[in-house]
């Protein structure tokens, strides 16, 4: 037979080889938060539009700007302001002029 202490020293060595490995393993790095997921305070949401908070505080006011509010705080998803800036986007008189040709083309088969 063979011996338990043997056999116990054996599955400690194991384990401590384990618990050495995994130490020396690197860790794994954490998800990536998504342009997404990500929220901003105020004070980060003004530095991204290059205004200042008090002008934030405005627009958050007059409703012009996507916001969400817990307690007193002001939270603003990256992608909505993102989203908000491209609303305002303006066309360009060679998108404008393909429009409307878009338009004419179409009235004059009716």
């Amino acid at each position: 037979m063979n011996n338990p202490f043997e056999t116990i020293e054996a599955r400690l060595n194991n384990i401590e080889n384990l618990l050495l490995d995994l130490k020396h393993k690197p860790a794994p790095a954490p998800p990536e938060k998504t342009a997404q997921d990500e929220l901003l305070t105020i004070q980060q949401t003004a530095e991204l539009l290059n205004l200042s908070v008090p002008t934030i505080y405005g627009l958050v006011h007059r409703r012009s700007i996507p916001v969400m509010k817990k307690t007193k705080r002001l939270y603003f998803s990256r992608q909505s302001i993102m989203d908000y800036i491209k609303s305002g986007r303006r066309k360009s008189i060679f998108e404008i002029t393909a429009e409307a040709e878009s338009h004419m083309n179409k009235s004059k088969k009716f």
